[in-house]
């Protein structure tokens, strides 16, 4: 019954994938602050995540990302998302979003649990396109929620989604499990959404 509706899923979103859409297409991707807030360390050094414990933290959490035109060749952009993987390694994490450094642009890292070597990705703009009707029971923690951990009950078991890669090309794949899961709650932060709203 699970493989049947995951089929489902695939054949009604194959044909939708479409476009992402855009909000943002000014050739800066970043404003000064946020250029300022990327360069303030180096390629190597862990950004600060920011806590919901934090009121002036908790109002960024809250704001949702804006969408960019991808520029593969953006030096700034590369900077932040090779931060953005060393903060998230360094945390030990097995997702982070762009909001949790104080950058809103709709951008994630995802530790593919669901393929060989089980590698990190980043995904530029991500959108669920589907989710399937089959739901999962989820342990969930946050980076930006420090020492707390819950069970989300309405996780979909599967999701389609379309993104850009680094390259700025179009994509679209759906992920089952708990990768699914880890999607979800990274593109929950893009809406100002924590789990905890679960």
């Amino acid at each position: 019954m699970q493989k049947f509706l995951i089929v489902v899923l695939l054949i009604t979103t194959l044909v939708g994938c479409g476009s992402l859409s855009q909000t943002q297409t000014d050739q800066n991707i970043f404003s000064k602050s946020e250029q300022d807030l990327i360069l303030s360390g180096q390629i190597s050094e862990p950004m600060r995540i920011l806590q919901i414990t934090q009121p002036s933290d908790s109002l960024i959490l809250r704001m949702p990302s804006l969408s960019f035109k991808v520029q593969a060749d953006d030096q700034v952009l590369n900077y932040f998302v090779d931060r953005m993987l060393v903060t998230l390694q360094n945390s030990k994490g097995v997702g982070i979003a762009a909001p949790q450094v104080g950058i809103l642009k709709r951008i994630i890292w995802v530790q593919r649990l669901d393929l060989d070597n089980e590698p990190f990705e980043v995904y530029y703009n991500p959108e669920i396109k589907k989710y399937s009707e089959m739901k999962q029971e989820v342990r969930e923690g946050c980076l930006s929620i420090p020492d707390y951990r819950g069970t989300t009950q309405d996780r979909a078991y599967a999701v389609f989604v379309a993104y850009e890669n680094r390259q700025g090309q179009h994509k679209c794949e759906m992920v089952e499990a708990f990768t699914a899961a880890i999607f979800q709650h990274e593109i929950d932060h893009l809406n100002g959404i924590m789990f905890i709203d679960h």
